[in-house]
């Protein structure tokens, strides 16, 4: 799997193949769900929404990670349960039937996880190219997601759905890295708030006129970009006092 932040949603393979999943699943409910089997359109609607939510928690995920890794990590995550979620309908959809899922080895399985996502290497129009490599990819897999046999649009889902939660998992794990070397700006931002309040309720008094000092930071002088108390009365108090180094 790549996996490139910077490059932006559309370019990860885990955002391809999850839309593959959706657009599949969304087919596979049309043709499969009638009314006899789903009275109310409630499966219908659980299992396009999972996959829908997998797809769309990955996009908002990645398009976060530039102001939040934290928020992005969650993001994945609730992606990952959507589609966890989608893998039990469609294992529950063989079960009801008295069917298994296709053996990992099995002929068919391993015709499925033979097929590789090609890069995602465009540069023009973005949303063009990007659209036009996921309905490449899709076209992939028609063999098995156009079937006229319900089993084999489920397996093969199945099997996709198996390799995208795989391919999230590592993609979760090097998320976690990241925010604990670097985090986002939010966190960043949050852990100079906690150090300048921190240093704001030691402020001492202004030895001139005893009001309250903050913490500044010195901008010309011999001493440009140190730390030193000034008089919150200023300018009407130039009254300064050193901040001690830790």
């Amino acid at each position: 799997m790549r996996f490139d932040p910077s490059a932006g949603y559309r370019r990860l393979d885990t955002w391809v193949l999850a839309g593959i999943v959706q657009f599949a699943t969304r087919r596979f409910c049309q043709k499969f769900l009638t009314r006899e089997l789903d009275p109310t359109g409630r499966q219908f609607d659980q299992m396009t929404q999972a996959a829908r939510s997998g797809k769309a928690n990955i996009a908002e995920g990645s398009a976060r990670s530039a102001t939040s890794k934290e928020t992005e990590m969650k993001l994945t995550d609730v992606a990952r349960a959507s589609l966890m979620e989608l893998q039990g309908d469609y294992e529950d959809w063989l079960l009801q039937r008295g069917r298994l899922p296709w053996p990992k080895n099995s002929p068919e399985a391993q015709a499925v996880f033979a097929i590789r996502l090609d890069r995602a290497d465009f540069t023009g129009d973005l949303v063009h190219d990007s659209c036009a490599h996921l309905l490449a990819q899709q076209e992939k897999f028609a063999r098995w997601l156009d079937s006229p046999d319900a089993d084999t649009r489920a397996n093969a889902l199945l099997i996709l759905l198996r390799r995208l939660l795989h391919m999230l998992a590592r993609q979760l794990a090097a998320q976690g890295n990241t925010f604990e070397k670097e985090g986002g700006f939010r966190e960043k931002l949050t852990a100079t708030r906690v150090e300048t309040r921190a240093r704001q309720e030691d402020a001492p008094v202004c030895p001139e006129c005893g009001a309250p000092m903050k913490c500044r930071k010195a901008r010309t002088g011999p001493n440009a970009g140190a730390d030193f108390w000034g008089c919150t009365a200023y300018p009407k108090c130039k009254g300064v006092r050193p901040v001690p180094k830790t």
